[in-house]
């Protein structure tokens, strides 16, 4: 292929040829993310379900506490957490519980190990899919011959949950230039990608 060989191997240098794509580290940040979002409650707050739901979640020391956090006053805590079933809180106001529930189910996954193991899976790791950054705008002469690839990722996970959780993103750079280092000699060409997906 005409071009750099190593178009894409330093941050930043990808958006030159107007590649499309985001960090390798980002794209491991988003893909944690979505394993906590769907892992939980399912139904939105907006419903009578789902509301009940998260509050049933936050009835606890650290819930109640998570709460105060996004500005909800204790006495309006104590009347939500009375009357579960019947409560009615403003938008705003389902919005803070539910920004609530999601910080409180982040943390629970993370002190209780759930996640780390999950993604360990009992040492045998997880299958990384890993989506190039996406050519559509890049001239056909600096357009690099990438394709998706998979492998299956080992060891990384403590180390990443751990960096994500205290939310460090140039130690989960550094797990990503790990990972990216097990592909073939183009592994540079992943250091911005268009996302990457976990099989868990």
């Amino acid at each position: 292929m005409a071009g750099s060989p190593d178009l894409w191997s330093r941050w930043g240098q990808w958006q030159k040829s107007d590649a499309a794509g985001i960090k390798g580290g980002e794209a491991l940040i988003r893909e944690l993310n979505r394993i906590v979002h769907t892992s939980g409650i399912t139904s939105p707050v907006t419903t009578r379900r789902g509301l009940t739901a998260r509050l049933r979640y936050l009835d606890s020391p650290a819930g109640r506490a998570e709460l105060a956090a996004q500005g909800i006053s204790p006495r309006t805590i104590r009347t939500w957490m009375k009357a579960k079933n019947k409560t009615s809180p403003t938008p705003a106001s389902r919005e803070k519980i539910d920004t609530a529930y999601w910080h409180r189910r982040r943390e629970n996954l993370i002190r209780s190990g759930w996640l780390v193991k999950h993604l360990d899976n009992d040492g045998r790791g997880r299958r990384m899919e890993i989506h190039p950054v996406d050519q559509t705008r890049v001239e056909s002469k600096y357009r690099r011959d990438l394709n998706s690839r998979t492998i299956t990722v080992r060891y990384i996970w403590s180390d990443l949950v751990t960096a994500w959780a205290n939310k460090n993103a140039n130690m989960v750079d550094e797990i990503w230039d790990d990972v990216i280092s097990d592909l073939d000699s183009d592994y540079n060409a992943y250091a911005y990608v268009s996302s990457v997906g976990f099989n868990a």
